[in-house]
Parts: C-alpha cells; sequence; structure tokens
C-alpha cells in the first residue's frame, strides 16, 4: 500500500508568514533603531542629546583624554519614565554586559545574513534583560533607560543612552569579579583622531541610512 505523506496545513504556513513578529523582522531592511517610535526605520524619529553627535570632541576629565565621541546619545524619545525599553537593531548575541550602575553597558554580536559582522553597544542603560550567550530579536527589549530613582541616584546626565556601531571586534577583558560578565570592551577612549574613529567605528546614522531603503 503506498504510504501518503503528511500535508502542513495551509492555514499554519498562512499565520507563519503573515505573524507581527514575522513581517517586522524579516524584510529586506533588517536594521532598526534601537528606541521606541512609531517607525524604527526613519531618522525623522531620532532625538540626539546636545552633546551626542558622532565624533564630537569631548574635552579632557580627570584621568580621561580629550577624545572623539564614538557613538551617538539618544535621548529618551517618549515621556515615560519607567519603562523605556532599548531594543537591538538587528538579530544577535549578547557577548559582553555589565551591570554596575551609570555605566552598565550591552555589547551584542551580529552576524547577519551576508553582511559583514558588526558589534553594536549600548551604555548608561538599566534593567538588563538576558545574559551573555542569549540570542536577541530586535521585536523584543534588551534593556530600558534609566528611571527617575536611578537619574535621581546617578545623575540626570545619564538621561540618555550612549549607542555605538564596531567594524572590529571589541577588546578582550580579563575577568573581573565585579562586573563577571564583562568580557569586552570598547575603543571609546582609543580614538583621537578622525583615522582612529574610523578605523573603528561606522557613523551610526550613516550606517542606518545605508540599510534602509527609503
Amino acid at each position: 500500500m503506498k504510504r501518503l505523506r503528511k500535508k502542513t496545513p495551509v492555514l499554519l504556513i498562512i499565520i507563519i508568514i503573515f505573524s507581527p513578529g514575522y513581517l517586522f523582522s524579516e524584510q529586506a531592511m533588517e536594521c532598526w533603531l534601537p528606541i521606541y517610535s512609531k517607525n524604527r526605520q526613519s531618522w525623522k524619529t531620532v532625538q540626539l542629546t546636545s552633546i551626542g553627535q558622532f565624533g564630537e570632541l569631548r574635552r579632557a576629565r580627570p584621568k580621561i583624554p580629550a577624545h572623539l565621541h564614538t557613538g551617538i546619545d539618544f535621548k529618551r524619545p517618549n515621556t515615560n519614565y519607567e519603562n523605556e525599553y532599548i531594543f537591538p537593531i538587528m538579530s544577535g548575541r549578547i557577548i559582553s554586559l555589565r551591570a554596575d550602575g551609570p555605566f552598565s553597558q550591552i555589547i551584542i554580536e551580529h552576524n547577519h545574513r551576508n553582511l559583514k559582522a558588526i558589534w553594536s553597544v549600548y551604555e548608561h542603560v538599566a534593567g538588563i534583560i538576558g545574559t551573555v550567550g542569549d540570542s536577541v530579536n530586535p521585536d523584543y527589549p534588551i534593556a530600558r533607560f534609566m528611571n527617575r530613582n536611578e537619574l535621581d541616584q546617578y545623575g540626570w546626565q545619564f538621561d540618555h543612552f550612549h549607542f555605538e556601531i564596531l567594524k572590529k571586534r571589541p577588546r578582550s577583558l580579563r575577568h573581573n569579579a565585579k562586573t563577571p560578565f564583562r568580557f569586552f570592551g570598547t575603543y571609546c577612549l582609543e580614538c583621537y583622531s578622525k583615522t582612529d574613529l574610523e578605523k573603528y567605528y561606522y557613523n551610526p546614522k550613516e550606517y542606518f541610512k545605508s540599510q534602509w531603503l527609503h
């Protein structure tokens, strides 16, 4: 007797293809803004802090030499001071994080289809979701902006989050008992010239726009 092959129900295929998550993450443009807005593929929704532009000269401070700003500083997009979420820009994997106050940081490695690997960095964040080794998806948050209590504690100059896109793999760090999951560091204090900046970093604004079709 000839064995009949099971057929996948048509309804199931339709549900998979037209599910909101599929439409949101698998379109031709695969790079998304890390903030919550009506259109996460439009720079019109972005507001940066007054000193948050890429490549801006940062003055020397105690123990920190003058250097160029290696990322951009996203302002809070809404008036939500409880759970204003931050999202990964693409699917990827968390390779490093620290959760030790105002300099809390997440580093994600992205190896996306035929694109060259990049690393995205999210700093001055709070409420980190996930840990090293976890896969992330741009549909789901990885952290949030600091709430009012945290800003009162650390300072309202942190009412933003710092974001970077690295061309080169972050620098490996030695294990530290205070931050046991911080395995990598960025080059944020090593860029003293435009040549240094272009060696290690993409301009986030230019990178986003290059990935979008509009």
